[in-house]
């Protein structure tokens, strides 16, 4: 029996709206000019968010109690703490006005141990409902691992290479971008704005991209592409983290009604990859593309 048993298939509701405001900022912070009602397939990571009283954080920032209002999951005795990978199927488009219902689960707990040390996978199933109807369902998976007392890895020479991929947009995620979507997310993690102890505590070279945000660029690349609400399926997996300052390539290419994405770093490293499955029913409201900037 593992010692985690007990929190399998613990739940927590959340309740939130998506208002006018909300998605202006999150267009916002996209660069994004659209002014339509209807949101794009990422906003759902910004409702429901955790709501943690700050004196309940912990020193990475996350709830340091399993008890603690936004937190649901067991006090695994692991520092590090990352949104590994996601799975999700999109049902329906969330509106502005909406009143949002999200339930999730503690599917499974499993550690393991590999070449870094001790690994412990945490699957949660999300449940996200606009005015009462399914709008996303997601499998969400975090690993947390041991403390690093290597020094942070240098930028390592090199190029990607781009020639197999149809869409390429270039961004380099500043600080304004990160403070902006943990802002959104109510997300506290130090390792997104605190750069002093994302490099002497965690052993990053700078400030992390947060995985969601990486993924919301891809879907916004997809947008700008394809249009809007155009998948039914979209999944993603974190390789190596980015960081504030450094250039990263966003790409994809599509094959049928199957997407292939990546989130490439200057260096030509995988900092995600990820993969989609095209809507065969595409309302013509929700096919507007974003321009290319």
């Amino acid at each position: 029996m593992s010692a985690w048993d007990a929190w399998i298939g613990r739940t927590q509701d959340q309740r939130d709206m998506l208002t006018p405001a909300m998605l202006t900022r999150f267009r916002a912070t996209l660069d994004s000019a659209d002014k339509d009602s209807i949101a794009p397939q990422a906003v759902h990571w910004c409702l429901c968010t955790p709501d943690a009283a700050t004196a309940m954080l912990g020193p990475d920032g996350h709830p340091v109690r399993s008890d603690a209002p936004g937190s649901f999951l067991p006090p695994i005795p692991l520092p590090r703490r990352m949104w590994a990978s996601s799975a999700m199927e999109f049902h329906a488009p969330i509106m502005v006005g909406q009143s949002i219902e999200r339930r999730s689960t503690v599917a499974s707990i499993s550690e393991k141990t590999g070449g870094s040390g001790t690994l412990v996978f945490a699957e949660i199933d999300h449940q996200t409902l606009a005015d009462g109807a399914l709008a996303v369902q997601e499998r969400q998976t975090l690993v947390y691992r041991e403390a690093s007392s290597a020094p942070p890895a240098p930028l390592d020479e090199g190029e990607p290479d781009l020639a197999s991929w149809t869409w390429h947009r270039e961004i380099t995620p500043g600080e304004a971008l990160l403070f902006r979507y943990s802002a959104l997310t109510f997300n506290s993690h130090r390792i997104h704005y605190d750069a002093p102890y994302a490099v002497d505590e965690e052993r990053y070279r700078g400030l992390v991209v947060h995985g969601p945000l990486t993924a919301t660029l891809l879907l916004d690349l997809i947008q700008r592409e394809l249009g809007f609400n155009c998948l039914r399926q979209f999944a993603f997996r974190g390789q190596s983290p980015a960081f504030a300052g450094e250039l990263m390539h966003l790409a994809g290419k599509q094959n049928g009604d199957q997407i292939e994405m990546a989130a490439l770093g200057s260096d030509g490293r995988v900092v995600m990859s990820a993969s989609g499955v095209l809507a065969k029913l595409k309302p013509t409201r929700l096919l507007k593309k974003l321009p290319h900037r």
